[in-house]
């Protein structure tokens, strides 16, 4: 079977990405345009803003992804793009993008859910996985604990009832006034800190289930800066960062080692970008060594929001004999159940 080279566009949120990809795992190019600076004045991600900038850069940033590869549009079998989850102004920039170059060139357009694009960076880096599998799936806008069937075939074990983990953790850098994007500032500083220092709540971690909660968390969190403020006894970011961060990782690698040995799989994956945070990358590597679990993870670069993901997504979607037509939408609450 020759090559099956696939473009993909991801614009679900505040990076505009292209990557180009031979047979879904070879990664020719991954070019992603990020909004980080533009938007940390605000606090956080602002719909309207993240839009225009996406209408900016697409154009450039397909054209780099192109020289890259040193391909031409006439190199592209198929077009794969984001319609969801995500901002349904961003999506729409990055998604009509797609429909016009599969029109035009007339190739096949394949819609791809962004939770499943997370959880296929794994197949990108670890060129020897292969499903079935349990995946956790942590980001600023989703945790999902899922069961991968095959390629393309998912069953959702369990999600967060509030809060996704990366939400707390941008949260909590908010109050206390740390900056944004909150992950990676709390993760930096809990490595300074001490995770016994404070007693934060694990919601959820007992029960039978494998859903999560963290808005009982965030809030015995702000509850407890609020009362040092009240006493005017000063806190130590270090301790705030490092309790709360041990008390999300608790949580999310009880639940994942629970559901591996439940189901009897050997294989647990990491995804999205809570996953490059590094107190779960080691503690799930401790838990993992001691209960002879195999532990796969993707390289920073495709834990956040990237093309590459998104690419090897569509590839297995399009050799399933997937294909969408022009009247695809964006869906901002698309669940990965329905891809």
């Amino acid at each position: 079977m020759s090559d099956i080279i696939t473009l993909a566009i991801e614009s679900s949120c505040d990076e505009t990405a292209c990557a180009i990809t031979r047979n879904g795992r070879e990664v020719l190019a991954n070019i992603i345009s990020t909004q980080i600076e533009i938007h940390k004045k605000f606090g956080g991600v602002v719909p309207e803003v993240a839009s225009r900038k996406h209408i900016e850069n697409i154009d450039l940033v397909v054209q780099e992804a192109l020289d890259t590869a040193g391909m031409t549009f006439s190199d592209i079998d198929h077009i794969a793009v984001t319609h969801g989850p995500g901002l349904v102004g961003a999506l729409l920039v990055g998604l009509s993008y797609a429909k016009a170059l599969a029109f035009t060139l007339g190739i096949p357009l394949v819609g791809v859910n962004h939770i499943e694009g997370h959880l296929s960076a794994n197949y990108i880096e670890h060129k020897d996985l292969k499903p079935p599998f349990i995946t956790l799936i942590v980001s600023g806008g989703h945790t999902h604990l899922v069961e991968v069937k095959d390629y393309g075939s998912y069953e959702i074990l369990g999600k967060t009832k509030d809060d996704a983990s990366g939400e707390a953790f941008d949260k909590v850098s908010r109050a206390m006034g740390l900056g944004y994007p909150g992950g990676p500032i709390v993760d930096r500083l809990a490595k300074q800190g001490n995770p016994g220092a404070i007693d934060f709540p694990r919601a959820c971690i007992h029960d039978d289930g494998y859903d999560f909660s963290f808005s009982g968390l965030k809030s015995s969190v702000l509850n407890y800066l609020n009362s040092m403020k009240m006493k005017n006894i000063d806190i130590v970011p270090e301790d705030v960062c490092a309790s709360f961060q041990a008390a999300v990782v608790d949580v999310l690698t009880n639940k994942a080692i629970k559901a591996c040995m439940d189901k009897g799989y050997k294989t647990i994956t990491l995804s999205g970008g809570v996953a490059s945070n590094s107190g779960l990358r080691s503690q799930m590597a401790d838990l993992c060594h001691k209960a002879c679990l195999d532990l796969k993870y993707p390289p920073l670069v495709l834990c956040t929001d990237n093309a590459a993901m998104i690419a090897c997504a569509g590839y297995y979607r399009y050799l399933a004999g997937k294909r969408d037509s022009m009247d695809l939408n964006a869906v901002p609450n698309l669940k990965i159940d329905q891809v």
